[in-house]
């Protein structure tokens, strides 16, 4: 599959396009090279003195071995190759911070540093001694047998909530800004029974209580990934410089951070991976690609997409489509 009027290694705006052939111009063996760049980051404030940053697992052969995480050029953190978080601490109220991930392989190699994003940490709240209410009503559900669909109520807060931290078991997993009251947590197991908690946490770095525990089961046996496929997947043609091009639109699927990654599988095989640069969709998605010269050919196509924990999401429904029907 060829892309219209462009080369297979492109950045068209802020999508990258990458053929679903192999690498070229390189040592011709994975092993040589270093991973590469982290995607899908992210920073928020956690409190007045923290940022949760988060990033998309990365894939190398041979395999990651860990994160290094940085504040400007200043190694803070180091974190294992199972976790794409980490909580960055001792920081000042009231400043901007730019921060960025390298991903290690098994042989000690780094990859190149992630684009940077910024995150700016409220003002200090003097004599703030007051915790937030714990938050209510936490419910959840699994969507499938790898992610579970969590939502609960605001706490409140005198000075106002800053991050709400998901908890599974005693391990923190997730921090969401103080404005959101729901997420989806990915990469779990199949047939498994977990225990999620909530707490609040404000400018001050006071904690609420935990919220009361939800209880679920992922669902058993191979996962058809459903919870985790793209929604409201749409495929049309569209006739432009003497050619057929098939235009799809989608909405990402809800994940605990950011999808930069999808694939696109064309007539029950694999046609293109793209990955999204720059600030990916959220809301909902578009790519087209071209699909030949001749008029009446009808097509089957679907897509799918990576998971900030590195593992692939489930289909899409699969759209028929026919070139000037």
């Amino acid at each position: 599959m060829r892309h219209a009027g462009v080369p297979p290694f492109v950045v068209c705006g802020t999508l990258l396009l990458v053929a679903s052939c192999a690498w070229g111009g390189g040592t011709g063996d994975p092993g040589e090279r270093p991973p590469g760049a982290p995607t899908g980051v992210t920073a928020e404030a956690g409190s007045a003195t923290s940022v949760h940053v988060m990033w998309n697992a990365v894939s190398a052969d041979p395999s990651i071995a860990g994160y290094e995480v940085y504040r400007g050029g200043t190694k803070v953190d180091d974190v294992p190759a199972t976790a794409h978080m980490t909580d960055v601490t001792r920081l000042a109220p009231g400043t901007s911070y730019v921060f960025t991930v390298r991903a290690r392989d098994a042989e000690g190699r780094l990859g190149p540093r992630s684009r940077a994003v910024r995150a700016t940490t409220p003002a200090a709240v003097a004599a703030d001694g007051s915790a937030p209410t714990r938050p209510g009503s936490l419910q959840g559900r699994a969507a499938g047998g790898r992610a579970a669909q969590l939502s609960w109520t605001a706490s409140e807060d005198d000075r106002g909530v800053v991050s709400y931290d998901v908890f599974q078991g005693d391990t923190k997993i997730h921090s969401v800004g103080g404005g959101q009251t729901a997420t989806v947590v990915t990469g779990l197991r199949p047939g498994t029974r977990y225990a999620f908690t909530v707490r609040a946490r404000d400018a001050a770095d006071n904690v609420s209580p935990p919220s009361a525990v939800v209880r679920l089961t992922t669902a058993p046996g191979a996962d058809d990934g459903r919870g985790t496929a793209p929604t409201d997947f749409r495929a049309t043609t569209r006739r432009a410089d003497g050619a057929w091009h098939i235009e799809l639109t989608w909405v990402p699927p809800r994940a605990d951070g950011v999808i930069t990654e999808y694939e696109v599988q064309l007539d029950g095989r694999k046609a293109t991976s793209l990955v999204f640069g720059g600030t990916a969709p959220r809301d909902r998605a578009t790519y087209g690609f071209y699909a030949g010269e001749e008029a009446g050919v009808t097509h089957r196509v679907r897509i799918r997409a990576k998971l900030p924990d590195g593992t692939w999401g489930g289909y899409s429904a699969e759209r028929t489509v026919t070139t000037g029907g």
